[in-house]
């Protein structure tokens, strides 16, 4: 039987992974289909202290898989079906049958976003294509970029790219929004901003070297299809948080976000704690999955040695 688990290997789980290993607890980390998380889906990380001049998104997560490993850390690539928190030990049952038990679990899991399901978008994430105004507008500066989505998420992606952008331009499959009142009003109010509402995506247009150049629409209003100019597409319609195998085991919000105690990260099973973004719904950067990891760590030692009560009148 582990001490610990970690299910995830993003920021959060290998900060997490880095912590228990220096405290001897020897944490086995379960890597799933992407080793590494949405990082390595990414180019240029300028955002992330301590590497002045940028750093590739997956050199980023290999430096501290080897760092978690340097310390300790045992890695083991498997995919988690099903989960057992009512009682101690803590189960999980991997792909295959296999079954693991451990005295506590940390769930780094994280959330993917959301993609529109259309040609060229999966080809061109990261060069071109982007689902994080924070991370990637940096480098749109002084160009055209188009937000997809009809929600606050994109309201705010977009309030924030005309920082960098020389325009950008809304698309939205229906005639009317569905962000809040306020948050329209902010953007709308915006000179750098314009509309293309009533438009379905179709396709990811690119030249013939392979650039971005803007995206392929219909007009649901007379059908005929319309090519939209930019050398970005942020795509904003939200994010699924990796939850579903847990089948309730811990307690999450109406969007499947895991319901951590304010100021820690534990869960309402005893044991188990949860960082980065499977618990985040409002920051999701690299650097809060990094802290956050670090916390579950401490918070999954002192429970080991017995410091911790869990309350769950705090819980929700």
């Amino acid at each position: 039987m582990y001490k610990s688990i970690v299910v995830g290997t993003g920021p959060s789980g290998l900060t997490a992974a880095i912590y228990l290993a220096r405290a001897n607890l020897h944490p086995l980390v379960i890597e799933g289909a992407q080793p590494g998380g949405q990082l390595t889906t990414t180019t240029e990380v300028e955002n992330f202290p301590g590497f002045p001049e940028g750093v590739l998104g997956p050199e980023l997560m290999e430096r501290m898989r080897k760092q978690a490993e340097r310390f300790g850390a045992e890695f083991k690539n498997g995919w988690v079906e099903e989960v057992d928190f009512s009682g101690s030990p803590l189960k999980l049952i991997l792909e295959g049958g296999e079954e693991l038990t451990s005295e506590t679990v940390i769930l780094s899991t994280g959330a993917s976003a959301k993609y529109l399901g259309i040609p060229g978008e999966q080809e061109y994430v990261g060069r071109g294509v982007s689902t994080c105004a924070t991370c990637d507008g940096f480098f749109f500066r002084g160009k055209r970029i188009i937000v997809v989505g009809g929600g606050d998420s994109a309201m705010e992606e977009a309030g924030f790219l005309t920082r960098f952008a020389s325009s950008v331009t809304v698309v939205h499959r229906r005639d009317e929004l569905r962000a809040s009142k306020i948050m329209q009003e902010r953007v709308r109010e915006n000179d750098k901003v314009k509309w293309a509402l009533n438009r379905r995506p179709l396709e990811i247009a690119t030249d013939d070297g392979g650039t971005v150049i803007g995206l392929k629409v219909r007009n649901n209003a007379n059908g005929q299809e319309e090519l939209i100019e930019a050398e970005g597409v942020f795509v904003a319609i939200g994010h699924t948080p990796n939850t579903g195998f847990l089948s309730g085991a811990v307690a999450t919000d109406e969007q499947g976000y895991i319901v951590v105690a304010p100021g820690t990260t534990r869960t309402s099973a005893p044991g188990v704690f949860a960082c980065g973004d499977v618990q985040d719904t409002r920051y999701r950067q690299a650097i809060t999955a990094a802290a956050s990891g670090c916390m579950a760590a401490m918070d999954c030692e002192k429970y080991l040695d017995g410091d911790m009560v869990h309350d769950w009148s705090k819980m929700l």
